[in-house]
């Protein structure tokens, strides 16, 4: 059997609607392994080893049959057992990395912990490394046929001649999530100069300008990548009203697509590298024609592409997980 240890969020302030951490734990617990939980700061090393407060964790037999929180209502719908300090590389076969951003320096030094895991000879998805490497917008740069003209500096006299050239733009932190502080600057904007002060932190940090792409209307489309193979279909999270970023958590509507011949294309470049690295499980952002990010800490929409063609992504991720565990058991 195997010992699965999820490093994740408080489970209570997971969002049971939608939450793509919970569609691994089913597959999981469906395959009958033991199915562990832990956060993040309950992750300790001692003795020159890795530990950890794990609590076992079964869901409900109803939200394991229909992952639908109508069936549990105001019922419990998940169970703890007690807490044991143990020491990890005895006890734990896979550790999934579900930990939501930010990515700060509390979320940098559990992937320190997490290597000298993987170390002792745990697998750990994904690679620990590899998360402090491929920061989820500058990580698109090492693809540059794939996407639109950038630039990434803290000088607004520079973020000037860009936007001279390539017209309306989208300025972002390198830190940012789920949309927060992404701005789109027409040409003109007198708001252009305390936008780029603030993003920058008055000219001491680096962020990201690309070209503004009207594509975005259309959807800015998460593509689900397991082991560096593009699941069949996208979900293009289209803007509200008056919006002009797709992202779910700041209002987008998902709309389920089969992935276009561009789509694959894209997927095919940045296969390689993702499966070298040991990013099995990455979600990169698509707007027309474009790579825009790489999204490798806590990739979501799985639940949301699963209800829309009928999938079960948990299931294709556990299958490859579990077939790298039986290769790396002989």
């Amino acid at each position: 059997m195997v010992n699965v240890l999820f490093v994740m969020d408080n489970i209570n302030e997971l969002s049971l609607k939608k939450d793509s951490t919970l569609a691994m734990i089913r597959t999981a617990q469906l395959r009958g392994w033991r199915v562990n939980y832990i956060q993040q700061q309950d992750l300790y090393y001692r003795e020159h080893q890795v530990w950890g407060r794990v609590q076992a964790l079964t869901l409900a037999a109803p939200f394991v049959d229909r992952l639908d929180p109508g069936v549990v209502g105001d019922r419990p719908w998940y169970q703890l057992g007690p807490v044991q300090n143990l020491p990890l590389a005895e006890h734990i076969d896979l550790v999934l990395m579900r930990k939501d951003p930010p990515f700060n320096m509390d979320y940098i030094y559990t992937t320190y912990l997490l290597e000298r895991l993987e170390a002792q000879g745990v697998m750990v998805a994904n690679r620990p490394q590899s998360l402090r490497d491929c920061n989820e917008k500058f990580f698109a740069t090492a693809f540059p046929e794939c996407c639109p003209p950038l630039i990434i500096t803290s000088r607004a006299d520079l973020l000037r001649e860009f936007q001279a050239e390539h017209g309306d733009l989208v300025l972002k932190r390198l830190d940012g999530m789920g949309g927060s502080s992404v701005f789109v600057v027409r040409a003109g904007d007198p708001n252009f100069s305390v936008i780029v002060e603030t993003l920058s932190r008055n000219g001491q940090e680096l962020i990201m300008g690309q070209r503004y792409l009207p594509e975005i209307k259309d959807g800015d489309k998460r593509i689900l990548l397991i082991d560096g193979e593009p699941v069949p279909y996208a979900l293009a999270r289209i803007p509200g009203q008056g919006e002009a970023r797709g992202n779910l958590a700041a209002g987008g509507t998902g709309e389920g697509r089969p992935l276009t011949d561009r789509d694959r294309w894209i997927a095919a470049q940045l296969g390689p590298e993702l499966k070298r690295r040991g990013l099995w499980f990455v979600g990169i952002d698509v707007i027309g024609d474009y790579l825009t990010e790489v999204n490798v800490t806590c990739p979501t929409c799985i639940r949301e592409l699963d209800a829309q063609f009928s999938l079960d992504i948990g299931a294709m991720l556990m299958d490859r997980l579990e077939k790298e565990l039986d290769a790396h058991s002989r």
